[in-house]
This record gives C-alpha cells, sequence and structure tokens, in this order.
C-alpha cells in the first residue's frame, strides 16, 4: 500500500453524545423510617464525543471508515443521593494540527496543536436533578425529579493541516520528492511526469548534532491552483502551516528562474496573502546540468530579496549549504 492511499487528511463524522441520565424521585423509606424526605440522587451525564492531540500521528486514516461516533448514555440517579454513572466518553485521537469544523455551517470549532490536549466535540446531555433539590418550606416531600438533558447529534469535519517546518513549493516535476527521497528517510513516489506527488509527504531531516526538523513534500502547484484549478485548494492548505517555504525551481526550466518565482509567489499570495510574509528560500535545482559560466548567468537575474542556492539532489551537489540555510530561516 502506497503513502498515498494511507495519508487522509479529511474526515466527516457524524457524532452523537449521550442523553443525561434523569433524576430519581425516590424517598426515603426503612425499618425506623415511614415517611421519610427526598433522598433521590441526580442523573448522570451523557457521554462527550472528545478530540485529543497525538504526536504520534500523521493522518486521519484511523477515522475515515468511522462514520458514527457514538457516546454513552448516562445512568439515572439511584436513592441515598448516589448520582448515577456518566456516560462512557467516546475519544478521537488525531495529529497536531487538526481543526474541527461544524459540517453544516463550517465554523471553525477549535484547532488540536498540542500532544494530549483534548476539546469537547459534542458535549453530552446534563444530568437531570434528583427530588431533593426540590425540598422546600412548603413543599418537604417533592415527588418530582427533573428528566436529563438529551445528547446532541451533528455531523463535524475534521481537517489536517500539517505542522511542518519546510514547505516545498514549486510546479510539478520541480524535483521536490527527488530532494524529500536524498535528504530524509521518507520514500515518495518519484516519476517525471506532473503530479506523481498526489499526497503531502513528510520527511524528517537530519541535521548537524543530532538535530532534525521536518520537511514536507506539498503537490505541485500549477498556475490557477489558488482558484481551486487542479488539486490546488487542498494542497495550499497543508503551506499554511510551515514556518519556512522552500521554492523549488529546475535549472532547465522553459522561462526564466525569475518568471516562475513569480508564477509560484502569486498563487500563494491569491491564495493566502498572508503566506507572502513567511520566510523563503530559493532553491535551482538539477543544477548538474549546469556549467560554471551558466550558473553564474542564472545567478545575475535570481530575485535579489532571498537566499538562494544551485543543488543537486541526484549529484549531492549543494545539500549541505541548503541545510544550512534552511536551519538558520526556521530558528531565525
Amino acid at each position: 500500500m502506497s503513502q498515498g492511499s494511507n495519508f487522509v487528511d479529511y474526515v466527516k463524522i457524524c457524532c452523537r453524545s449521550g442523553h443525561g441520565g434523569a433524576g430519581s424521585a425516590h424517598l426515603h423509606r426503612d425499618k425506623l423510617t415511614a415517611k421519610g424526605g427526598p433522598d433521590g440522587g441526580d442523573g448522570g451525564r451523557g457521554g462527550h464525543v472528545i478530540v485529543k492531540g497525538n504526536a504520534q500521528l500523521w493522518t486521519l486514516l484511523h477515522l475515515k471508515y468511522r462514520k458514527h461516533v457514538i457516546a454513552g448514555d448516562g445512568e439515572g440517579g439511584r436513592l441515598s443521593l448516589q448520582t448515577g454513572k456518566t456516560g462512557q466518553d467516546e475519544i478521537l485521537e488525531v495529529p497536531l494540527g487538526t481543526i474541527a469544523k461544524n459540517a453544516e455551517t463550517g465554523e471553525v470549532l477549535f484547532e488540536i496543536t498540542q500532544d494530549g490536549e483534548t476539546r469537547i466535540l459534542t458535549p453530552g446531555g446534563r444530568g437531570g436533578l434528583g427530588n431533593w433539590h426540590f425540598k422546600s418550606a412548603t413543599q418537604q416531600t417533592p415527588r418530582f425529579a427533573q428528566p436529563g438533558e438529551p445528547g446532541l447529534e451533528d455531523w463535524n469535519i475534521l481537517e489536517l493541516k500539517l505542522l511542518a517546518d519546510v514547505g516545498l513549493v514549486g510546479f510539478p516535476n520541480a524535483g521536490k520528492s527527488t530532494l524529500l527521497s536524498v535528504v530524509s528517510a521518507a520514500k515518495p513516489e518519484i516519476a517525471d511526469y506532473a503530479f506523481t506527488t498526489l499526497v503531502p509527504n513528510l520527511g524528517i531531516v537530519a541535521y548537524r548534532n543530532g538535530r532534525s526538523f521536518v520537511m514536507a513534500d506539498i503537490p505541485g502547484i500549477i498556475e490557477g491552483a489558488s482558484k481551486g484549478k487542479g488539486l490546488g485548494f487542498r494542497f495550499l492548505r497543508h503551506i499554511e502551516r510551515n514556518s519556512v517555504l522552500l521554492f523549488m525551481i529546475p535549472a532547465d526550466t522553459s522561462r526564466s528562474i525569475k518568471e516562475e518565482y513569480q508564477i509560484l509567489l502569486n498563487e500563494l499570495q491569491e491564495y493566502n496573502p498572508e503566506l507572502v510574509h513567511k520566510p523563503r528560500v530559493l532553491a535551482i535545482t538539477k543544477s548538474d546540468l549546469l556549467d560554471e559560466e551558466l550558473q553564474e548567468e542564472i545567478r545575475k537575474e535570481l530575485p535579489g530579496d532571498l537566499p538562494a542556492v544551485f543543488i543537486s539532489s541526484v549529484a549531492q551537489k549543494g545539500i549541505d549549504q541548503l541545510k544550512d540555510m534552511l536551519w538558520t530561516e526556521i530558528n531565525r
């Protein structure tokens, strides 16, 4: 099974929380007491549907086939002021960077960013109050109690935006997957045609002195991605989370490097203007095809406002220099 079919970044789930238990209307009776006062306990609350962050997860695959999540109902109150048992909570573990939305309205409910963080997605119904709460000077033996609150049922969307340190930005075929396979242990599918990468691939890049950073190969942008053309929107969503954007443009591009860079930048700007303020590094890939003279020619026409490096993943050229640049930008 390729990583492609394992990467799931969007699931829609019907969540049903538990009903609250009813309060008890019991009156105290024992050998010595024929007509005791009210001693009915409260009902237990219904189970919540809870979302919990788990740093070991990278995908929502495990939730893909769970269309319905049903939490347990609370138990009714009992005599001697005993509260009923709380309904069983349902806990959905998700990767960090998961956003929960209401499927009907599209409203963002919350986002999970920490390991172990828990948020209630669909709250359970409250338990009803037992009859002893309703005792008063005028009504000393209330024979009624509160029913429990019903649970809720709603459709929610869980959507993952990857939390990576470096996002690779470039047209299809710019050499992004090749770079990832060289600098990390990730094994993306690599081929010489557009859209080989249909899902974001993640790789841990080892750096000096045992340090590392996460790199995400985000599928190639094509002109018009910001308007939802191609696979645009789904992938641009992942770029929002990267702290540094690595623009990759092949040395053998038919346009000038500057033009190609400008087009990529425009796509990002159209989609979300904030992306343009992220730190950027430019890598000219496939530069083993260039001799010194050509390289100097290209260097003269590079955009002046960003660090640039010539690399070749195949010839292992410029890779360490690129890692140094990225590390500097991540920690700036």
